[in-house]
């Protein structure tokens, strides 16, 4: 909840300038409902691309304040939110309305990028990996069968490390990513293969690099530092030299 439309427009603007729109590394943008039209305007003919932070699991009806995944699709979005670590703690969300969540982004079209991450409280109890299986696992029946939904991404956000400015270590982070990428092979070894797994707490260009080096980090899902343009562009490039090998 940051941001107003000159904010938009000064991110969006620099990003298209430092010429960070093609598509490898994808970059996507989550802004408030409020400033999805001005994104999607100054973004139109870029290879930007932009989401929802949120959407509920009803196609439509009498649920004020909700957004649907279609209204969504109508203002050009690809991608999704489901389940960030605020919307479990603040507003309660549950695993079950997680994967409701994801299966009416995926009927919609829209590619869900579902969040999942232990609590300080639970790492000290050494229940990370607990805590992550009962979400990871929660979400897999939204994959079909035989996880026939490829298009689904997964992004590990320690709680402990959002806006506190900690962040796991790169192998920290890897072992998670690692426990989370074995969880999904047992639905689907070849899914698994291709699953994004994208590493989000207090990502910033000083640790980028090195998180982005990690065997099953594919990319970065950035909070406080998107709100810096100069910050987010050079976490951008981490991932672009990343991708190269550099």
């Amino acid at each position: 909840m940051n941001g107003l439309s000159a904010d938009a427009r000064h991110l969006v603007q620099a990003v298209i300038e430092a010429g960070l729109e093609p598509k490898v590394p994808e970059v996507v943008l989550f802004p408030p409902f409020t400033l999805l039209d001005t994104v999607s305007g100054l973004s139109k003919g870029s290879g930007l691309r932009w989401g929802g932070q949120n959407l509920f699991w009803e196609p439509g009806g009498a649920y004020t304040g909700e957004i649907a995944g279609s209204m969504l699709r109508d203002m050009g979005c690809h991608y999704v939110l489901v389940g960030h670590s605020e919307r479990r703690q603040i507003f309660r969300e549950t695993d079950g309305m997680v994967l409701r969540k994801v299966q009416a982004a995926l009927q919609s079209g829209l590619i869900p990028v579902v969040c999942v991450g232990e609590t300080g409280q639970e790492r000290a109890a050494g229940a990370t990996e607990a805590v992550l299986a009962a979400q990871v696992q929660a979400i897999l029946p939204a994959l079909g069968a035989n996880g026939q939904h490829p298009n689904l991404i997964l992004a590990y956000e320690p709680v402990w490390a959002i806006g506190t400015g900690l962040s796991a270590t790169p192998d920290q982070a890897q072992q998670a990513h690692a426990f989370i990428r074995s969880l999904v092979a047992g639905k689907s070894p070849e899914l698994s293969k291709k699953l994004l797994l994208l590493y989000g707490g207090s990502v910033k260009g000083s640790n980028a690099r090195e998180l982005f080096a990690q065997e099953d980090i594919d990319g970065g899902l950035v909070g406080g530092a998107s709100l810096q343009a100069g910050e987010f562009i050079q976490i951008c490039r981490a991932a672009q030299a990343a991708i190269r090998g550099d």
